[in-house]
């Protein structure tokens, strides 16, 4: 179910919703899932007049900070989002599997915590799995794996060869694995049989329980915005498997490496670490990786936004070693070869959103622009200074997303607490408010524009302040979360909402 993208269809079209990651939703097992919570939520979608969900990127995010933008793999999905009360119904658990969970915090999530209990019960449903009779199932597993082997092969030996290592990044495993041969890979292969089977299971239950769920949001007039970050993480199936994509050294790390100079979030830039793509490699092939990629994910989700996609343009290379990203420089993408490659096979109407925020040069929106591709506006920036193209009176197209703010922002509430004199004053007087909801001005703001799209965190829906913010960029410990409440999401909140939305033509 793809809802248009380009300008020129249905340009009278408005849509609006909501972004919340899965991980945020209720439910008894310590992080949200794709169970009882999730499809709760697209019925309060449908009942608030929504027509759009946005999550964060579904991949298996490391360890390392459980940021949802470094991921094991760009295929695969996150393990901890797979439902215990679907494997239940699916007779993988049983109820007294489901007796003893331990006391978690309903709205903050405690990763370490959810990976021990919540992978102590993948185990047992592997273990019933491996003694179904239930021919459904197989069936289903079976075409599962025949139609993701050209991914899920790599990515299940790279996490197996994880487990068996305790989690050390590949760069440190063993030279006959950090450098296979044919033959040492296939004696790897059959030496971690069992753990490969493992992971290829929780990939096969992540997909069927998502593609249910999406499934279900489809049918109720909801697309899903999915999210990609436009790097890979370095301890990742994708470089292990294919290092020849990336800038490496021959002993196997990066020779340079990703982030953003100075900017709004950071005086110093960001230092992401992420390898760099060697795009003269990608062209030789004409882009068949990252045509994959684009199309596992197409597959997945209805739209996706493109993290970061001035870097398709051009990107800030930091050398390997460097403890900022202030001594980057600026190197050329791909630019249009890319996306004219993806649309040889994957069709010209691409339903792709660019976030284009940070130093946009007329380059990357000509490159937005050439595939029509809507771009982010975003309301707080737009209260931060002088004549901001971010108001919505200076909105020049219809073709673009009005958020109120991002995953990356503070909420409505906690940034206008936070926010100058200056910056209260013109919000008052431009939103004729007192200030005091004034998240939900925002949202009525958003809402108002000509923008096509206007999305808006829940935690402004639910008018939260700065405690409830999903990421702080630059930090490493805290973010990643928050949980709301099982309930926060009422009748009187939907009513309101859709009457809102509706006074707005969406």
């Amino acid at each position: 179910m793809h809802f248009k993208t380009s300008a020129d269809d249905h340009v009278n079209h408005r849509y609006s919703g909501i972004l919340v990651h899965p991980t945020s939703f209720p439910s008894p097992y310590g992080i949200g899932d794709f169970g009882k919570g999730a499809y709760e939520f697209i019925d309060f979608l449908e009942a608030a007049g929504q027509h759009l969900w946005q999550v964060l990127p579904l991949v298996p995010i490391t360890s390392y900070g459980n940021s949802p933008y470094q991921g094991f793999s760009v295929f695969a999905g996150e393990p901890l989002l797979i439902s215990p009360e679907i494997l239940k119904e699916k007779l993988l658990l049983s109820q007294e599997d489901l007796n003893s969970i331990p006391d978690f915090n309903p709205v903050k999530i405690d990763y370490e915590r959810v990976r021990e209990y919540k992978y102590s019960l993948y185990q047992k449903a592997y273990s019933s799995f491996l003694h179904t009779a239930d021919k459904n199932l197989l069936e289903e597993y079976d075409s599962f794996y025949a139609a993701n082997k050209f991914w899920l092969d790599d990515y299940c030996l790279f996490m197996a060869a994880k487990d068996f290592h305790n989690g050390a990044p590949w760069m440190e495993w063993p030279d006959d694995l950090r450098n296979p041969t044919p033959d040492s890979l296939a004696l790897w292969e059959e030496k971690l049989k069992d753990g490969i089977g493992y992971h290829q299971f929780l990939q096969y239950l992540f997909y069927i329980q998502w593609y249910n769920l999406k499934q279900y949001a489809n049918e109720k007039g909801i697309a899903v915005v999915g999210d990609i970050p436009i790097f890979v993480s370095l301890d990742s199936a994708d470089v292990w498997a294919n290092r020849e994509l990336f800038q490496m050294t021959k002993e196997g790390y990066p020779s340079c490496v990703a982030g953003v100079p100075p900017d709004y979030f950071s005086s110093t830039g960001q230092l992401w670490g992420n390898p760099l793509y060697d795009w003269k490699v990608h062209k030789a092939n004409r882009y068949q990786w990252w045509i994959s990629r684009i199309r596992n994910q197409i597959d997945q989700v209805d739209y996706l936004r493109i993290d970061h996609f001035r870097g398709l343009e051009a990107y800030w290379s930091v050398p390997a070693g460097e403890t900022t990203a202030i001594n980057g420089t600026w190197r050329k993408g791909p630019g249009e070869d890319l996306f004219h490659a993806i649309q040889e096979e994957l069709g010209n109407d691409l339903p792709i959103f660019a976030e284009d925020l940070g130093l946009i040069t007329p380059e990357v929106e000509h490159l937005r622009d050439s595939f029509g591709f809507p771009g982010m506006r975003i309301l707080q920036f737009a209260f931060e200074g002088g004549e901001s193209t971010f108001l919505p009176h200076q909105l020049d197209t219809r073709n673009c997303i009005c958020y109120t703010g991002t995953h990356d922002n503070d909420t409505s509430a906690g940034w206008y607490e936070h926010a100058s004199e200056y910056s209260k004053d013109k919000v008052r007087r431009y939103m004729n408010t007192d200030a005091g909801n004034i998240s939900w001005d925002f949202i009525r703001t958003c809402l108002g524009t000509i923008a096509r799209f206007a999305i808006f965190p829940l935690q402004d829906v639910l008018r939260l302040g700065s405690d409830a913010r999903m990421n702080i960029p630059g930090t490493a410990e805290g973010n990643w979360s928050w949980r709301f409440h099982n309930g926060d999401l009422h009748s009187n909140i939907a009513q309101q909402l859709r009457l809102m939305t509706e006074l707005f033509g969406r």
